[in-house]
């Protein structure tokens, strides 16, 4: 079979019909997809039953009060999705190229690669390319997840968990991430010799959000050697209020060992004399398998596996 005698083909699907699956999604009612499109509700009604029909399936469910996508819908409102989002990226990149720039990329982070090994590859990336336009994000894995998914961004640095659908995702390991007791620098504990859990128990606590992984594991911590999790505490992820919180009292902080080590540095934090027993699980590089990485994204994958190797001692394919 020819390369080139695709359903879509066959089907003659047009971007409109993408377009009106997108906005179907998003505004509940064809009336309103339509409005958003500049098309007449007749026209958008065709254009989705010629899709329906090509396909044979139905993508909507038709209510009394708008629509909403069946099972068969959503699959293709969410590979729709990834298609303008694809050609979006497409006219981007040559507007970039016929503007004199080398592209652009979009890069993901948790905190502790964002802060320990972003850097130093988008250095390594702008002596090369200072052209190339690069967007950086830090946040949670499962959010760089979905942007990853709806093609926001081309590359993540984060976590796989359980409930994730590997089955579209490159996922090269590359450490684990231990995890450290905070507080003001000439805090009362610090001076503690022998510091333990017990020490550390009637203290108020900085901790991150309920239902996170460290949480789930920090209350474990405590749990484990015979003791309740702390009530004192404030639950935030955002390091500058933790921070500044921590400045001002003698509340103690949990964080990733290479971002305590860096406040630490700067004489904003000092680390406790304790190891916290609730290592994080590995992170590492995550692509897309279904999707080319442009020029830029992997010039800045070039980059980021030799800082690595710099980094973590971690030796990765050049591919």
């Amino acid at each position: 079979m020819s390369n080139y005698n695709h359903w879509f083909i066959r089907a003659r699907l047009k971007t409109r019909q993408l377009l009106l699956l997108v906005a179907l999604a998003e505004e509940g009612n064809i009336h309103r997809a339509a409005q958003v499109l500049s098309m007449t509700q007749p026209a958008a009604s065709k254009l989705l039953k010629d899709l329906e029909d090509v396909l044979g399936v139905p993508l909507f469910d038709r209510l009394p009060r708008g629509m909403s996508p069946t099972w068969y819908g959503e699959t293709m409102i969410r590979h729709a999705r990834m298609a303008l989002a694809s050609l979006n990226q497409a006219h981007d990149e040559l507007m970039a190229l016929k503007s004199g720039h080398f592209g652009q990329v979009g890069v993901g982070a948790i905190t502790s690669p964002g802060l320990s090994l972003l850097p130093s590859a988008v250095a390594l990336v702008k002596q090369e390319h200072p052209n190339l336009r690069i967007s950086l994000e830090i946040e949670t894995s499962p959010v760089l997840l979905d942007r990853l998914e709806q093609g926001k961004i081309d590359i993540v640095i984060g976590r796989l968990f359980a409930e994730h659908d590997k089955s579209s995702l490159r996922y090269e390991p590359l450490t684990g991430e231990m995890v450290s007791a905070v507080t003001r620098p000439g805090h009362p504990l610090i001076g503690v010799s022998n510091l333990s859990l017990r020490d550390l128990h009637g203290a108020g606590w900085i901790v991150p959000p309920d239902g996170s992984v460290l949480r789930h594991r920090f209350d474990l911590m405590f749990q484990q050697e015979g003791l309740s999790p702390p009530i004192n505490t404030i639950e935030t992820s955002a390091l500058l209020f933790m921070t500044r919180m921590l400045q001002q009292s003698d509340m103690v902080g949990v964080l990733a060992t290479e971002v305590a080590n860096y406040y630490a540095a700067h004489g904003l934090m000092a680390k406790l004399p304790i190891e916290l027993p609730c290592q994080m699980d590995a992170f590492g590089l995550i692509t897309r398998t279904d999707r080319l990485l442009s020029p830029g994204a992997k010039v800045l994958m070039k980059a980021l596996k030799q800082t690595c190797l710099t980094q973590y001692g971690i030796k990765l394919d050049q591919d």
